[in-house]
């Protein structure tokens, strides 16, 4: 059976507060500030298990997160030292017949920032959003939202890089994945400017559907 690769990002280095996200959430081995990882996202859903098998059997990375949804499989692998995390997708994209450009490219499909968040928005927010931080009234609030999913982990730790914004939620799975952070207006637009480079970098190698 044909799998479609759907997302595929390495990240060099985990940022300390992407991390933390992932461990509130992680099903399995909890990734920590530094770690290489990969996100991988494939069609349809239940390949990601044979994906998972030959990646955690042939090197040493460790598993963090595997979601199986209807039509779509994810996976997030990590390891300290990057050759280990990099020979496990090279061994995945083999077992699939792609390679990084058979990825899909990455649709923005919202990008936008809210100046001045008001208290009963930055409340109402905080009561929907539990597993980040929470967003606190007069700061402004960076919202993303791309096609495929698994692309707002990327963006979410491009954009930590670069600026100091303080992540409260991050969703890469379903059709849509969804990003929201916080900081001053300069901030969020330094996050947003470095997220948008970041996603014309993944565009460059990959398919356009």
């Amino acid at each position: 059976m044909h799998i479609s690769l759907r997302t595929f990002v390495f990240i060099d280095a985990l940022q300390p507060q992407l991390a933390s996200y992932l461990a509130t959430s992680s099903q399995g081995f909890l990734p920590t500030p530094g770690d290489a990882c990969l996100w991988i996202e494939v069609a349809p859903g239940m390949a990601v298990h044979r994906l998972s098998d030959i990646a955690l059997k042939e090197t040493n990375v460790r598993m963090g997160e595997q979601v199986v949804e209807r039509s779509f499989g994810s996976m997030e692998i990590h390891y300290r030292n990057q050759s280990d995390v990099l020979e496990a997708g090279n061994i995945i994209l083999r077992e699939i017949g792609a390679n990084i450009e058979s990825r899909m490219a990455c649709r923005i499909a919202w990008n936008e920032i809210i100046c001045s968040i008001t208290p009963d928005h930055a409340t109402l927010i905080n009561r929907q959003l539990r597993k980040g931080s929470m967003i606190l009234p007069g700061k402004s609030m960076f919202i993303l939202e791309v096609e495929p999913a698994g692309y707002a982990i990327y963006a979410a730790n491009q954009a930590e890089k670069a600026a100091h914004v303080t992540l409260i939620d991050v969703k890469p799975f379903g059709n849509f994945g969804r990003l929201t952070m916080m900081g001053n207006e300069a901030e969020t637009r330094e996050a947003a400017l470095a997220v948008e480079k970041a996603i014309e970098q993944i565009n460059k190698q990959a398919r356009k559907d």
